[in-house]
């Protein structure tokens, strides 16, 4: 099981999967947003950006798989973006089902000033909804309740493929 895990993350197609998989999110938020008209709020945005972190994780442990420096730091990356995003989304839940004057975010985008997305791309990352606003569900869940269920499972797939990758030889002979 070791081995096999090992040998796929040294393939190209399971990063382009992933990649492609957050793709599909961030393709299915645009839709939400221009199409569908919902306003993303800062939290949506904010998650956004950890969705887009691992389509880069997936695009840089495609680049060169058989490379073990590579291949980790597209993993780096992809950990970091699906436990940030995870993180992201459950204190959105927590906006969504407890909504007080003192339970609030920001409406504001807070990117450094270096690197200010909300004014470079607009039409992607400025925030202009209400992150307490539940303005779409499927199945009784919201989109942040979604998104926790896709960022838990990014980030399962991750430790499960970072440990297959650290374990040293075959298990179990």
């Amino acid at each position: 099981m070791v081995e096999f895990l090992r040998r796929l993350a040294a393939q190209r197609w399971p990063w382009a999967l992933l990649s492609g998989s957050a793709l599909f999110l961030e393709l299915c938020a645009l839709f939400f947003q221009h199409i569908l008209g919902l306003h993303p709020c800062v939290m949506c945005i904010y998650e956004r950006i950890a969705v887009l972190g691992i389509v880069v994780a997936g695009l840089i442990g495609m680049s060169n798989p058989g490379s073990k420096v590579v291949r980790w730091c597209g993993m780096l990356l992809w950990g970091y973006s699906a436990f940030h995003g995870l993180q992201l989304a459950l204190q959105h839940v927590n906006y969504q089902l407890h909504p007080s004057p003192f339970n609030v975010c920001s409406p504001y985008a807070d990117f450094p000033s270096w690197l200010p997305l909300d004014k470079w791309i607009p039409w992607m990352f400025m925030p202009d909804g209400d992150c307490s606003e539940i303005t779409w569900q499927f199945l009784n869940l919201s989109m942040p309740q979604w998104l926790v269920g896709c960022f838990a499972a990014y980030l399962l797939v991750f430790l499960v493929v970072a440990v297959g990758n650290l374990v040293k030889g075959r298990c179990c002979q």
